[in-house]
Order: structure tokens, then C-alpha cells, then sequence
């Protein structure tokens, strides 16, 4: 899984987490205040050990993007991603997997194709979109998937 560094704002300490804790109101190591993380919100890398557990475990709505490094449309997608990161932060756990290093979770998935985005509440499936969207298309979905 990815970590991320955040400075605290109070005593400038440097604390490292992991991704997948960044929505869970994480505290300095150090002076215990509370961290500010919507501009540190990246989506959260995971892959086929610790994927299942992630969305099992999932406290909020999470969205997984499936995707290739090799795919044109998904490395177009993936800006859009990580600025949905930062805009969705604390409503929707923004996720992503690998299919080419991660086969085992696309195959569990049923993933034929990437980008694919599949929307997760309380570890089950609600929602499922192949191809990219558009930014607003995709904007509009994701806020749709919060208010059900």
C-alpha cells in the first residue's frame, strides 16, 4: 500500500501513514493535534493481498478504480482520479488497483476491460463503469453514488 507524508501544522513534525488510514482522522506522532489531510488525499494504491480487506473493512463508500499503466484511456482517467481524491475526501474512500500486476482481484471482479470503476458500500458491489467518463460525467455519478 501507498504512504503518504503530512507535516503538522502545529509543530511541523513529519508523520508518515499509510493511504488506506488517511480518512480516519489521523493525529500528529507527536503533539496529538489533528492532521489535515484533504490536501494531502491521494487514492489509495492497492493490490490483490490486501484489496479484499480494504473493501470489507471500507467505513465510508469506496470507489475502485481498475486500471493499466499501459491503457491510454485509463492514464487519461487518471488525473481525474486523483483530483476526485482531494474532492471526495472524507465522503468516498478513492481506490485503484493494477490489473496487470493485480489479476487476481481483476478476475474476481469479472474486470474484461480498463479503465473499469466499480462501486463498493459496506463490501458489496452497487455500481460498475467500463470505459472513461468525463470529468463531469464521472463527478456527477460519484456524488449520485453518495446520496443512495
Amino acid at each position: 500500500m501507498n504512504t503518504l507524508i503530512v507535516a503538522c501544522p502545529s509543530c511541523k513534525t513529519k508523520n508518515k501513514m499509510v493511504a488506506i488510514k488517511q480518512h480516519r482522522n489521523p493525529r500528529c506522532g507527536k503533539c496529538g493535534i489533528s492532521l489535515p489531510m484533504a490536501g494531502y488525499a491521494v487514492p489509495v494504491a492497492l493490490t490483490d493481498q490486501d484489496a479484499s480487506q480494504v473493501i470489507r473493512e471500507a467505513d465510508l463508500p469506496l470507489m475502485l478504480d481498475f486500471y493499466s499503466p499501459s491503457c491510454g484511456p485509463c492514464r487519461t482517467l487518471a488525473p481525474i482520479i486523483d483530483k476526485m481524491a482531494h474532492q471526495f475526501f472524507s465522503r468516498v474512500i478513492i481506490a485503484k488497483i493494477d490489473t496487470s500486476l493485480n489479476q487476481l482481484s481483476a478476475g474476481k471482479y469479472g474486470i474484461r476491460g480498463v479503465p473499469t470503476l466499480i462501486f463498493f458500500k459496506n463490501g458489496q458491489v452497487v455500481d460498475q463503469i467500463i470505459g472513461a467518463l468525463p470529468e463531469d460525467a464521472l463527478i456527477a455519478k460519484l456524488n449520485n453514488f453518495i446520496r443512495t
